[in-house]
């Protein structure tokens, strides 16, 4: 589990391209304006994912047997 938590460059690479993404756009009229341009953005940058973390599938079955009844609600 410990692996996967702390394999962070995944994550701050997410979150340097939605800043870039959010930066560039500037003003939003309403939340809903902001809300559909992350997902669109999210919705872009996942298509270009190849593969999941490599230990993803070993951290998975640790959670949930660790953390069973919050693993499960969160997966539904």
């Amino acid at each position: 589990m410990r692996r996967v938590i702390y394999t962070t460059n995944a994550i701050e690479s997410l979150h340097m391209q939605l800043r870039k993404i959010i930066k560039n756009r500037g003003h939003f009229p309403s939340d809903d304006a902001a809300a559909k341009l992350i997902y669109l953005a999210l919705r872009n940058i996942t298509a270009r994912w190849k593969m999941p973390p490599v230990f993803w599938k070993a951290a998975m079955n640790q959670f949930a047997i660790q953390y069973a009844d919050r693993f499960a609600a969160a997966s539904l």
